[in-house]
């Protein structure tokens, strides 16, 4: 009896999530949208209202888990014009849960939650913020404590917190992280990873270079030509150590005269007139003949882990590093990266990526190299996870890291980033603000528009202090340029300088910034706020994912001439 012939299963297609995300999973892959599904975002809501909900919408888009609004307002006529996600029949209802309902029909995956409650009564619960992934705190807020009890809420917790500005044509965002905030994939720029390890080949790739170099000049052109450039220049350095007393090409006059060589060395009485394997290696001489050194992200990691301060909380779980006994109980960011540490210490270089560039070469002699990279790399990373496994067996761990996770820091180990954050300026704290001072010399500075909005929040913050029946001899704009000179001169005091004709025409410059968050009172345009909600939420999609590298720590965005800049302040 004949057998019947099987019909192999069809290919498993992409599911339904991979095709609804398939751009953005390309961008974060799948971890990083894992990260952002198991994500709460709280927005806490005032003044128009229109730039947090344009945030909150670049965050349900992608695919967030749960947001939760707190806002008090009722929908008024003056929202319609201006916030998209209202209609006319939201009038008089409340704006959290109109804006909250039709927010979540951009994306049916993601939960929201409205809470119409003022800020006060929000934060009478300490721990209120704890359950939250990410705070959104728009400004400015009726009371300087209540943004002062947020930041410092998110600050003891390990919160990130993003404070908005969006007045007329200007707006800002700061950005509050928690005091160390670790990123390993960061993406770095593809041409910056090649790591061949010329100078310290291993015997697999010794060997294997040896046996396709012996008979160089005996070979065919088509065989010559295809060689993998990183063994023929494996080759030539054999040869140059010979005749250098086993020393690489050290300086640049040397690798000049070695990649010389390496360009005589090509055959060009062939059909192509020369040999492009031959190009590739002679280009990559400079940039891959470096000795391998500690790159300066990873000496600010190590010496974290060696300095270990008594009073640094390292984890949301309040887990302080005090002694290496502490780093085993640790997050495992920082017990992978304690055992990278050894691996360096060990062998004087860091794991290897295992990853190879493009190069001319035959099918069969690129995947031996890959083969070979790519071996190297597994027993790097076998190597480090010995570290973590021999670290979490004396701290009687129940749960093992993932070696997964292991792997993909040792993949990234030369570019992980250590982020200090720092809490936010919630008032004019002129020992942190001095440093900028000098910065406002620059005419083409954006740095007015962040310090008219400090004043624009003391502004905001005084006159809800003052009773509803209390009427301020000043106009608003007196009024802002009286809060604007009291901030030039705290910042002139702290940066020593006396000079009054500086000060006022550092003033001068704010002037302008000042009438338009008057002329606009405190209303938002609608483009405006929707590119700054974009801005913010790529920058907190960076810090959800734990990828690539957000801004460091405030953005200000001039709407008139299109210019936005990045400070650290």
């Amino acid at each position: 009896m004949a057998t019947k012939a099987l019909t192999p299963p069809p290919l498993q297609g992409p599911t339904a999530k991979e095709k609804k995300y398939d751009r953005q999973l390309r961008l974060w892959a799948a971890s990083g949208q894992e990260a952002l599904e198991q994500a709460h975002i709280l927005l806490l809501n005032s003044g128009p209202g229109v730039v947090g909900v344009e945030v909150l919408k670049n965050l349900i888009l992608p695919g967030i888990g749960n947001f939760t609004i707190v806002d008090e307002e009722e929908v008024i006529e003056q929202d319609l014009g201006i916030n998209f996600f209202l209609a006319d029949d939201s009038l008089g209802k409340s704006r959290a849960s109109e804006t909250c309902k039709y927010l979540t029909e951009l994306n049916p995956d993601v939960h929201g939650h409205p809470m119409q409650s003022s800020l006060e009564n929000f934060l009478q619960d300490p721990k209120v913020l704890n359950r939250y992934s990410l705070v959104l705190l728009v400004a400015p807020s009726k009371s300087n404590l209540d943004l002062s009890l947020v930041a410092r809420s998110c600050n003891e917790n390990a919160v990130p917190l993003f404070l908005i500005h969006s007045v007329g044509f200007f707006s800002q965002f700061s950005v509050q992280l928690p005091d160390d905030f670790p990123i390993v994939d960061t993406h770095p720029d593809p041409a910056s990873t090649k790591d061949l390890r010329l100078l310290q080949p291993w015997p697999e790739l010794y060997e294997f270079m040896k046996s396709k170099t012996k008979d160089l000049d005996s070979l065919s052109d088509h065989d010559h030509g295809h060689l993998p450039y990183l063994l023929l220049l494996l080759r030539f350095l054999d040869d140059w150590k010979q005749s250098h007393d086993g020393n690489p090409p050290g300086d640049y006059s040397e690798k000049k005269h070695f990649k010389t060589l390496i360009e005589g060395k090509a055959r060009t009485n062939n059909p192509e007139g020369g040999e492009e394997n031959f190009e590739e290696a002679a280009a990559s001489v400079l940039k891959s003949l470096n000795k391998p050194s500690l790159p300066s992200g990873l000496r600010t990691l190590f010496a974290e882990l060696d300095s270990k301060p008594l009073d640094r909380e390292v984890s949301r779980d309040k887990i302080r590093i005090t002694s290496f006994a502490d780093v085993l109980q640790s997050p495992n960011f920082w017990l992978i990266a304690k055992a990278i540490q050894q691996f360096y210490s060990d062998h004087d270089s860091l794991p290897l990526p295992g990853a190879l560039p493009d190069m001319k070469a035959q099918s069969k002699d690129y995947i031996r190299l890959q083969n070979i990279y790519k071996a190297k790399a597994r027993q790097d990373a076998e190597a480090v996870t010995s570290h973590v496994r021999a670290m979490e067996e004396a701290q009687k761990r129940t749960i093992a890291i993932d070696p997964k996770e292991i792997e993909a820091f040792c993949k990234g180990a030369a570019f992980v980033k250590l982020i200090k954050g720092q809490p936010l300026a919630t008032d004019v704290d002129a020992s942190r603000l001095k440093s900028i001072y000098r910065d406002l010399k620059d005419e083409d500075s954006l740095l007015p528009i962040y310090i008219a909005f400090l004043a624009y929040d003391a502004m905001v913050a005084q006159a809800a202090d003052q009773p509803p029946e209390a009427d301020s001899e000043q106009k608003p704009l007196d009024d802002l340029q009286t809060h604007t000179k009291d901030i030039i001169t705290k910042l002139a005091a702290a940066a020593n300088d006396n000079g009054e004709q500086f000060q006022t025409t550092i003033i001068a410059r704010i002037e302008p910034v000042l009438e338009e968050l008057v002329r606009a009172d405190g209303a938002e345009l609608h483009n405006i706020s929707a590119l700054t909600g974009g801005m913010v939420a790529q920058e907190a999609i960076k810090i959800l994912t734990k990828q690539y590298i957000p801004i460091d720590n405030t953005c200000v965005f001039d709407g008139i001439v299109s210019k936005s800049a990045v400070f650290r302040v």
